[in-house]
């Protein structure tokens, strides 16, 4: 039966709070994507069980709601009819989701912002510093001493090292300014001019830019300490974002002729007069303080108690990116991130929770959400785990926070650290430096939480609060612009395509030459879930997307990554390549057909270039999904 779409979209207007509720109003292609003045007047229970509403989830200040490709333009439009609201762009409604954003939230965004790109450079130092750790410490080897170690171990320690500088460059970028001016800031902080921060006890000289004697209040003005800035990243970030302020000042108000030679030269030094005369000395005291208070405070079992049940809150808050600034100080200043066991300890809690509630349920849709969301978890992944399944049922978030109290009491006890941050759970053995009393702490955690759902929670009970499991950004709505002409030929990329997808209505043959994985590897929780479908994943060896039957372009993103296709029997399919890949905003993507276009099985449809998804630190997994495959009796997939 076909959805009504005017019907689903005058529930979900009815059970928001209305028109007056909603600031913004967008879709991308699968969800509906609303910016909630009010959430106390959402019914999210009532809107779980809307026809047509596949799943929801908060994120970022919205309420998004599932709907599925081909479909949730249709709603929206309907939507929009109903409210008399006007179309409202993607980046309009993040923009309005931003601005509802408590002030105390919003600042704390950036730091999440600066770290999150950096995270790859610091695991795989973290994972090879941990890796020839172990090696050096095997007896009879002789490891420590070859000249193996030292270039491993030098490979291993560029990143921290020299991290005031991969800050410095995130935080220009975050900023919006210029990430080289940010490089070279970055740089200062560290020249070899300066005495290594590292060094400090030891003493170090000073320059008196204006004499000994200019003094205002008893302080030296033009004083600067002759003092690097390894291991810190707090003053990296003010000093980056006054760089980013005074440059964007200067090209507003520089004439352009002269722009190219003045605004980099007066944005340099004044950037770095303010960084050693103001923002270093001051910020990186203050630094030293917070960072000497976690580390007391995670030594301390109270104190790791009380982390470690609260970690997965900051989760639910986004706030945990800023532990992130406390894992670098302590990485860089004792060489040993004693933070890492308690957001273990926490995640690993979230993992037993949820791991219980999959094995207890006898709900088929709440095991096929709750298993693959254990196992997320497991790796370090939570968000699918908590909003997914332990928040919407209550009891089993506040186990998972119990759990994570305990484990890390015992990890503050043992004194266990790691060797990197970013990495929990399982991979966290790579970095941890005591795997037997790490596993133990897992163990606990995950142990405590598992009994504790499995005793207190019961199916029966009605959640108090409601979910879907939180996942990545999908891609914005269909472009009418022509597309391109799909080249006449394209021989490198041809190959046999084979069926990966059947039902009664068809089958849907393999778009990609790759290797074909099953859904659940697939490393995003919407699709690996089925939230929005059965389907496959296809690990690309080409760069061309074919059509995958015959059948008419239902939708282009307008960020160019996702089309939709329907074929025979009303067959809806959606090939999204890589995942996250919409925060691209189609670079490396280039469509060949529009929407409307008929397809033949075997026509090239999309070119994508893996170079330019894996610069910028994105799977390019391409999904195959059949969006409507609730409405064939079977469907098999490969």
């Amino acid at each position: 039966m076909a959805l009504d779409y005017r019907k689903c979209a005058q529930e979900i207007v009815d059970h928001i709070g209305g028109r007056e509720n909603v600031a913004q109003a967008a879709h991308c292609a699968t969800r509906l994507r609303l910016v909630i003045k009010d959430n106390s007047k959402v019914e999210k229970e009532y809107l779980d069980s809307v026809d047509g509403v596949k799943g929801m989830f908060e994120s970022n200040g919205q309420l998004q709601l599932i709907i599925g490709t081909g479909t949730v333009n249709k709603v929206y439009d309907e939507f929009l009819s109903i409210t008399g609201m006007t179309a409202a762009t993607k980046d309009d409604v993040k923009a309005a989701a931003a601005a509802a954003q408590p002030l105390w939230k919003r600042l704390l965004k950036p730091i999440g912002d600066v770290f999150v790109p950096i995270l790859p450079a610091i695991v795989a130092s973290g994972l090879m510093m941990g890796l020839v750790e172990a090696l050096a410490k095997i007896p009879g080897l002789g490891f420590a001493e070859s000249d193996w170690f030292g270039f491993l171990d030098m490979v291993a320690n560029t990143a921290f090292a020299y991290l005031p500088v991969i800050v410095a460059i995130s935080a220009a970028r975050v900023f919006g300014g210029n990430i080289f001016l940010g490089a070279v800031i970055g740089l200062l902080m560290i020249h070899s001019a300066l005495t290594n921060g590292w060094n400090a006890a030891n003493g170090y000289g000073v320059w008196y830019l204006f004499g000994h004697n200019f003094m205002i209040g008893g302080f030296t003005i033009g004083q600067i300490n002759q003092l690097g800035y390894q291991g810190h990243v707090i003053p990296v970030i003010l000093s980056v974002f006054c760089m980013c302020q005074i440059e964007k000042f200067l090209h507003k108000h520089v004439p352009e002729m002269l722009d190219l030679f003045i605004t980099p030269l007066c944005t340099v030094m004044i950037t770095a007069l303010l960084t050693f005369m103001l923002i270093g000395p001051i910020f990186s005291s203050l630094e030293t303080i917070v960072l000497n208070f976690a580390q007391i405070l995670v030594k301390n079992p109270l104190g790791a108690m009380v982390m470690g049940a609260l970690y997965p809150a900051t989760v639910v808050m986004g706030l945990h990116h800023m532990y992130n600034v406390i894992e670098a100080g302590m990485l860089s200043s004792v060489g040993l991130n004693t933070w890492m066991p308690i957001a273990s300890a926490a995640n690993f809690a979230q993992f037993g929770a949820c791991l219980a509630v999959g094995l207890k349920t006898r709900n088929a849709k709440t095991k096929t959400v709750a298993v693959p969301s254990a196992l997320s978890a497991s790796l370090g992944i939570t968000e699918p785990a908590i909003f997914g399944v332990n928040m919407r049922f209550y009891k089993p978030f506040v186990a998972g926070m119990v759990g994570g109290a305990v484990g890390s009491i015992f990890g503050a006890i043992t004194g266990i650290g790691a060797t990197a941050y970013g990495v929990t759970g399982i991979p966290g053995y790579l970095t941890i430096n005591n795997p037997i009393i790490y596993t133990i702490l897992l163990a606990v955690s995950c142990g405590v939480a598992f009994a504790g759902t499995w005793s207190f929670w019961s199916e029966e009970e009605s959640p108090a609060a409601r979910s879907a499991s939180a996942p990545a950004p999908a891609a914005p709505a269909a472009s009418a612009a022509p597309a391109p002409q799909a080249p006449a030929s394209s021989s490198e990329e041809l190959f046999d395509q084979k069926a990966i997808i059947k039902c009664e209505a068809g089958e849907v043959f393999q778009p990609v030459r790759g290797t074909v994985v099953k859904q659940e590897e697939i490393p995003d929780a919407t699709f690996a879930q089925g939230v929005l479908g059965k389907g496959v994943g296809i690990n690309p060896d080409g760069e061309t997307v074919f059509a995958p039957m015959d059948g008419t372009i239902s939708s282009v993103a307008e960020s160019k990554h996702a089309i939709g296709i329907t074929g025979p029997g009303e067959m809806e399919v959606l090939i999204h390549v890589g995942i996250d890949t919409v925060n691209m905003n189609g670079d490396g993507f280039e469509p060949f057909v529009k929407e409307g276009d008929a397809v033949k099985k075997g026509q090239p449809i999309l070119k994508f270039s893996k170079e330019k998804i894996k610069a910028a630190n994105y799977s390019d997994c391409v999904v195959v999904l059949l969006t409507n495959s609730d409405d064939y009796k079977e469907v098999q997939t490969d």
